[in-house]
């Protein structure tokens, strides 16, 4: 592994200042009363460094810098500070590779905000029949009721594909979640990513990479719903008086198979299919820092993809300070107001609706349900009950 040690500066990106419109919210302007929901944001620009753009692995280690791990055999890694979405290092961080159901990641950002939690849903035959063979399984059964809840605990526990065709079909089906998946990572500045299958199953054309899986786990770490479910090392499914005991799959979380836990680990995806290899997206959070890792595809296989997740994990920790970043999770530039009527027409935004979608430093720094008065307006941001019900829904294969 060559390590390129380089000292002229990055070109970072501009850090998004707080804004105090997200997705969903309400402008009230001072004077007479004039109420309008903005319209979501356009696809932002991939930020990406001339660093990032090159293969190999690439540091900027001061000189109290400890050493990146040695010995990583993962295609292509990550590291990053998820609070200030600073990459401090990685390999062949563009590089795009089969993600396997850390695409669920990207699934759970697109479908969360559309879906009540409480909304209770029969599930169909038809919603099951196009669940992959060698799916991972939460054990959905196709006659009985679940609530959404139930449904993403499926999804985040046990990497559920019969979970994500049901709330897929509830999301609107299956071509369209897809085309609001493109659209999801398009707008968060994600373009190293094409969506065939929301569950991650292996198909022909369907890539990722180490740099857009970290922007998706960043993303979800912002979202309360998100953190909640990726964070949740074991549950009752359903939950009711006929339910069963699922654990969660990632091992660095519940310390299955031999893998020694990880401490302060907060999630957040792991996948396998034999076509993408082991894949993981992990975060931790330790004192006043949260690291995130991606990790894809180690050649040694086996438990290996949680052995240098952990190693870049402690070594994200311990480089605090003593790296300056090779690149920057966040886009490059604000977005702006696309055409709505066209987005609405092209099945990605229903009419009338939001795409719940929300801007991460918005979200730190601004919060929902503050207010901030600029230049007489008073911006007040909250989700409304009206638009949460226009989003439920009408009525994947082996990865985990």
């Amino acid at each position: 592994m060559v390590i390129r040690h380089l000292s002229r500066p990055s070109r970072r990106a501009p850090v998004l200042r707080a804004t105090a419109l997200t997705t969903g919210a309400l402008v009230c302007l001072a004077g007479p009363a004039v109420c309008a929901e903005p319209a979501p944001p356009k696809p932002a620009p991939a930020y990406s460094s001339s660093l990032l753009d090159r293969s190999g692995t690439q540091v900027r280690p001061r000189p109290d810098a400890p050493p990146v791990p040695r010995g990583l055999t993962a295609l292509s890694w990550m590291v990053s500070d998820a609070r200030t979405g600073d990459v401090l290092a990685a390999h062949n961080a563009h590089r795009r590779l089969p993600p396997a159901s850390t695409l669920k990641s990207l699934f759970a950002l697109t479908a969360l905000p559309r879906l009540h939690p409480d909304t209770r849903h029969t599930v169909t035959d038809t919603e099951l029949a196009r669940v992959g063979g060698g799916s991972s399984l939460v054990g959905v059964s196709a006659g009985r009721s679940y609530q959404v809840a139930d449904l993403w605990r499926g999804v985040f526990l046990s990497s559920g594909n019969d979970a994500v065709h049901v709330l897929a079909s509830m999301n609107g089906g299956w071509e369209r979640t897809v085309r609001q998946m493109r659209a999801k990572a398009r707008a968060l500045g994600a373009r190293d990513t094409h969506v065939v299958s929301p569950d991650g199953y292996d198909a022909p054309g369907q890539v990722s990479s180490a740099y857009d899986l970290s922007v998706f786990g960043r993303a979800g770490l912002a979202d309360p719903q998100f953190a909640r479910y990726c964070s949740t090392a074991r549950a009752s499914f359903p939950d009711g008086n006929w339910s069963y005991p699922i654990q969660n799959t990632n091992r660095l979380l519940t310390g299955a198979d031999g893998v020694a836990p990880y401490r302060g680990l907060i999630g957040v995806k792991n996948g396998y299919t034999s076509g993408a290899g082991h894949t993981l997206i992990a975060a931790a959070h330790r004192g006043a820092r949260t690291v995130l890792v991606t990790v894809m595809n180690p050649r040694r296989g086996g438990m290996t993809v949680y052995e240098e997740a952990r190693s870049l994990l402690d070594w994200g920790f311990a480089a605090g300070g003593r790296v300056r970043p090779v690149g920057s999770l966040l886009p490059a530039k604000p977005r702006k107001a696309p055409d709505r009527a066209g987005q609405a027409a092209a099945g990605l935004v229903p009419p009338g609706a939001s795409d719940g979608g929300s801007d991460w430093p918005a979200l730190v720094l601004v919060g929902a349900g503050s207010a901030v008065v600029v230049t007489g307006c008073v911006v007040i941001v909250r989700r409304r009950a009206a638009t949460v019900a226009r989003r439920r829904g009408a009525g994947g294969e082996f990865s985990q």
